[in-house]
């Protein structure tokens, strides 16, 4: 049996490419330029890109589901921009997902009939997974009809769009929307992990597994809820168009053909700003492109459970959606004349490619398929596993814009949160937005640190295939073309200091590390002996610390979310030499575990040598089964536990102090004047022990599940 043809193999684009050119070849091809203009122009519009033939099969599926009819219509909305010979079209078409050889394809032929440079044009997918079947992945094949028709009516649009160019301002905006997104990829508890499809117990963290909140510890990243625009108006003050940009992943719905609510919030916006239309052509294009969402949904587990599971309806979503972008939208300030220009690489990434044992089980599996397509997750994962060892390396593209003030960076990839963070934070510009999905669909490409904790965005497929080091590898890509583009270098992102973090600071502490990297495995120190720690995999990075909504102001300023790492099976650990006689260790804990599944809920401060007994070494902890459940517990040796007072909730953060003497160990909790434990030391379990682990016991063994932040170790006088 042959084995099945990946998508850019030359078997599929010799298919895709006769189909391609018994539709071009009755086109005309001609030329056209923008009005040679100093200032700035831009223009914009959309095509209908609705499949013809039905039933047609869609994408955003496990297996391959076929749509009979149109719900709501699939369109390709452009906006051209031009400054004297300088043309830039950027395209958002109602898909899934497009692959790279049919965007070069459509790129090429725009550039034939509109003068526009291909790598000055940007073309990404809404990612709805509601529409045509433009690219294969998982166990859906592309229909190659609908990719050639695909490709005229993309042309199509920017034409158009570049037809209606016309003397025009630009303005960016920003507004939160975090009621509108949560992050959808949970972290497992440790002893409930399951199986991937490969039959390994490798899932540490997974889509939607926070649904049961006694299986999991906490969110795995953080979110960005920033729903970001860029709108142009003409010099007569009529609006042009609006891009908008939002991290939410999508709706969903049934295999109908549906724009989801990409398309519903562009329809509410072009009659909230420009009325009805009725039958006449679009005064004003909408647009919303995707963000950075390939761990974002919008369903917030921390509020909602199965028992307590409250539908959301899309017409409510978007209904509500639009009303604060709208509210925004009013408040604009336009600028003239925004200096405009675009930036592109392309790198040539690996794919993580099956080892021998596993390529033989993949091609067992797909030769006893035959010809049909894959029906359970064995089967898609193996024909995945094919498909994977015949690409071996891909071709990946990285875009950056500059319009004045306002940056845009692409990725051709389904990005978490996480990643869109890093450029906004790190861009150039501070009027940032990150589109994802662009000038290709190559899969999620989750921070290497999330790969340790294994989930269906990490299972090797073309879904998710790229080498592990693919994320930092694109981040860096953007901010260099952001870089190119702007003319101007990169931001250097540290957390903003807040009167409490000031204090800390002035009073000289050993070592402060406040966690908010975005990457590790450095865990920068910011005092001035520079005891930087070292991050053990099965950390992630970025989530919401103490303080944060709605106390903020404390340890950062101006509204800045503090930031905090979760531990979800690794420790931070730093070399600080022997400790004083007199120290305090201070911190933040959130605990994310059941404080009943196992016998210590879990150490998350230890003093001693790695892989060292527990005899020789000073814990601090929160108690299990074996005692103190729930409460703060400190061992010293092999003496017994000796609890607290107080019950550590669950997900909950907590200030935590131990001040140590020749005399005693006392720990205190938030503000408390009485110490939660007090013991008398007769000596020093571990003198000779200079390295400190947090979010972990020295041996390895309980360690911490959940969030530490705002780590200070420090003596009285500051020396």
């Amino acid at each position: 049996m042959p084995l099945p043809v990946h998508p850019g193999s030359p078997t599929d684009r010799r298919l895709a490419t006769l189909v391609m050119a018994a539709v071009i070849s009755i086109a005309v091809f001609h030329t056209a330029a923008a009005e040679d203009v100093s200032g700035f122009s831009a223009g914009a519009a959309v095509v209908d890109v609705g499949p013809t033939k039905f039933p047609i099969v869609v994408n955003g599926n496990m297996t391959a589901k076929y749509a009979d009819k149109i719900v709501t219509p699939v369109n390709a909305r452009a906006i051209v921009m031009a400054q004297g010979k300088t043309q830039v079209a950027m395209v958002v078409v109602d898909s899934c997902m497009m692959p790279r050889f049919l965007l070069d394809e459509t790129k090429s032929m725009a550039e034939m009939r509109t003068g526009i440079a291909k790598d000055h044009i940007m073309i990404s997918a809404t990612h709805t997974h509601t529409a045509p079947a433009s690219m294969s992945c998982l166990g859906t094949d592309a229909d190659p009809e609908y990719q050639a028709y695909l490709r005229i009516k993309i042309v199509e649009a920017i034409e158009a769009a570049q037809k209606r160019l016309q003397p025009a301002q630009v303005a960016f905006g920003a507004v939160d929307a975090k009621d509108f997104m949560a992050v959808r990829r949970w972290i497992r508890r440790p002893d409930k992990v399951t199986t991937d499809p490969f039959g390994n117990p490798t899932v540490r963290a997974n889509m939607h597994a926070g649904r049961i909140w006694d299986d999991v510890t906490g969110e795995s990243g953080p979110e960005d809820p920033d729903l970001t625009m860029v709108a142009f108006k003409g010099i007569d003050g009529k609006p042009i168009a609006m891009l908008a940009n939002l991290s939410m992943h999508y709706f969903s719905g049934p295999p109908a053909i549906s724009a989801d609510y990409f398309g519903m919030f562009c329809d509410q916006i072009e009659t909230d700003v420009a009325g009805d239309r009725g039958d006449n052509p679009r005064p004003f294009v909408a647009i919303m492109s995707h963000g950075c969402s390939g761990d974002i949904w919008r369903m917030d587990y921390t509020k909602q459970t199965p028992e307590k599971f409250e539908k959301i309806a899309i017409d409510d979503y978007t209904k509500a959606l639009s009303e604060l972008a709208m509210n925004t939208y009013r408040d604009l300030q336009y600028v003239d004349a925004p200096k405009l220009s675009m930036a592109e690489t392309r790198l040539n990434l690996s794919y993580r490619v099956p080892d021998a044992q596993r390529l033989q089980w993949a091609q067992r599996i797909v030769e006893k398929m035959g010809d049909r397509l894959p029906e359970t997750s064995e089967e898609i994962y193996a024909r995945e596993q094919i498909y994977l060892h015949e690409m071996q390396t891909g071709e990946i593209v990285v875009q950056g814009i500059a319009i004045g003030d306002i940056a845009i960076a692409t990725m051709p990839t389904e990005t978490y949160a996480l990643t869109g963070l890093k450029l906004k934070n790190q861009s150039p510009l501070k009027q940032t937005m990150v589109i994802e999905l662009a000038n290709g669909g190559d899969g999620y490409i989750p921070p290497p640190e999330q790969h340790v904790l294994g989930g269906y965005n990490t299972w090797a497929a073309r879904s998710a295939g790229l080498e592990v080091n693919a994320e930092p590898k694109m981040t860096e890509a953007a901010l260099r073309m952001l870089e190119t583009a702007s003319g101007k270098q990169r931001r250097l992102y540290k957390q903003s200091a807040g009167p409490v973090t000031e204090k800390i600071l002035k009073g000289n502490p050993i070592a402060y590390w406040r966690m908010d990297e975005m990457a590790g495995p450095r865990a920068k120190d910011s005092s001035v002996h520079h005891h930087d720690g070292y991050y053990e995999p099965g950390v992630v990075f970025f989530l919401q610390g103490p303080m944060s909504d709605p106390m903020s102001d404390l340890f950062t300023i101006g509204g800045e979310v503090n930031r905090a790492a979760h531990f979800a099976g690794g420790r931070m650990r730093a070399r600080i030499g022997a400790p004083p006689k007199t120290y305090s260790m201070a911190m933040w804990i959130w605990n994310g575990m059941p404080t009943d599944a196992r016998p210590v809920t879990g150490w998350f401060f230890s003093r001693g040598n790695d892989f060292g007994r527990p005899a020789m070494a000073e814990q601090l902890g929160v108690g299990g089964t074996s005692g103190h459940t729930g409460k703060l517990v400190l061992q010293l040796g092999s003496d017994e536990l000796v609890g607290g007072k107080t019950d550590i909730d669950r997900w909950t953060w907590y200030h935590v102090n131990l001040v140590r003497d020749d005399q005693s160990i006392k720990v205190f909790l938030n503000d408390a004047k009485e110490p939660e434990i007090e013991v008398a030391v007769k000596g020093d379990v571990a003198p000779w022990a200079d390295e400190w682990f947090f979010g972990g016991s020295s041996d390895g063994t309980s360690n911490w599940e959940g969030r530490l932040d705002e780590i200070v170790i420090s003596t009285p006088d500051g020396k």
